[in-house]
């Protein structure tokens, strides 16, 4: 079982899709595997979906934020995206564009969305990643588009559903447990949501454990306090 306590080591030639995620209930090992490897040693509706109490306190309160290093979401940010945030000091954003033909290909997809961009904590310490997906289906709700992909998950339990605002965009927020083949734990998952012309967009964190979890929260508060449109 791997473990990680206390700072991160900080790593070089480190492959950065998809680690630690469960997708159609398949770990990828080699992935989390190649996440460790070259390390030095430094409500509106809820009770209409079925939303299981009890899980991740998503959305109760304004959590504390990280200081920004960047915005994301513009021309030259990283990703172009409908969608627009703050990032956290030392996070870097890279594109996703997956080759539809590729063994992966099916890793990019999750429910009705598939990801487009990848906020890597890793510069700034942590395993983890801040995620953007996006539906192409224009009819939706931020809400199914959260659905979709929490269900996309056999993993996922503890499920419950908060709304808030952020400026003037309403934001879904999900949160939940995913237990992991690989750390033999269950470990905490957030994700938010916002309408956009395009189709919803997602945002989503995850992380290794559920103390690397905890200490990229403030990220995505960041994320989702300052999100906006264009």
């Amino acid at each position: 079982m791997i473990k990680t306590r206390g700072r991160v080591p900080q790593c070089t030639g480190v492959g950065n899709f998809m680690v630690g995620r469960t997708v159609r209930g398949l770990v990828p090992v080699l992935l989390v595997a190649g996440a460790l490897a070259g390390c030095s040693p430094e409500p509106d509706d809820d009770a209409r979906t079925g939303a299981r109490p009890g899980g991740a306190a998503a959305g109760k309160t304004a959590g504390k934020t990280a200081a920004k290093g960047g915005t994301v979401g513009g021309p030259g940010s990283g990703c172009e995206l409908p969608v627009s945030f703050d990032l956290a000091r030392r996070w870097k954003a890279k594109a996703v564009a997956a080759d539809p033909g590729s063994e992966f290909a099916a890793l990019t997809e999750q429910g009705p969305v598939t990801v487009v961009c990848e906020i890597d904590a890793k510069p700034a310490g942590h395993i983890g990643f801040l995620r953007v997906w996006q539906s192409k289906d224009k009819g939706s709700t931020p809400r199914q588009a959260l659905e979709g992909f929490v269900q996309a998950d056999e993993n996922a339990s503890k499920i419950t559903y908060t709304r808030s605002t952020a400026g003037k965009l309403s934001v879904t927020e999900v949160g939940y447990t995913v237990y992991s083949e690989i750390m033999e734990e269950s470990r905490p998952a957030r994700a938010f949501a916002v309408p956009t012309p395009d189709g919803p967009v997602v945002v989503h964190l995850g992380g290794l454990d559920a103390q690397e979890h905890k200490g990229m929260l403030p990220a995505f508060e960041l994320a989702k306090q300052s999100v906006r449109l264009g």
